[in-house]
């Protein structure tokens, strides 16, 4: 497996690690499992895929968006623990904010789904769960957190 060759022949680009709006740390580390706090669809510093989906942001945008969560959760690993070290990704959380008859939330959190086993292959499989929320910060549309289990020698 080699990601940055998946990501190269699907035509990415991993974005530019965005920094905490808070007091927390991107990337905590517990032992052998990396714990990726929650990624927006931020592409190099620029905010993108604001409102809710079924609104604002339709499904097809909002599975682009969730695609680039996912981007940015894959910068982060790359660069605080390197790829080289993931045994496996464990988990996604996948939040949203949509107009209450909006139900396609399944599709949207796919685009994440599928992008981790596209570029980590058996690596990328993963268990999840979604959460809808009445607001995200900025307006987001969709946010994504992760944890990995890790190598630690």
């Amino acid at each position: 497996m080699n990601p940055k060759e998946n990501l190269a022949r699907l035509g990415l680009e991993l974005p530019t690690v965005s920094t905490p709006g808070g007091n927390y740390v991107s990337v905590n580390i517990r032992e052998n499992i990396a714990y990726v706090a929650i990624q927006f669809p931020i592409l190099n510093e620029e905010c993108l895929y604001r409102g809710r989906l079924g609104n604002e942001v339709s499904t097809e945008q909002g599975c682009q968006a969730m695609e680039l969560c996912a981007l940015n959760v894959l910068a982060q690993i790359d660069k605080k623990v390197g790829f080289d070290k993931i045994i496996g990704l464990n988990h996604i959380d996948a939040c949203f904010q949509s107009d209450e008859n909006w139900d396609e939330s399944p599709k949207v959190v796919n685009g994440a789904s599928d992008l981790f086993e596209k570029v980590l292959e058996e690596r990328g499989k993963h268990s999840r769960s979604i959460f809808g929320v009445h607001r995200l910060p900025r307006n987001f549309s969709v946010g994504l957190t992760a944890s990995f289990t890790i190598k630690t020698t």
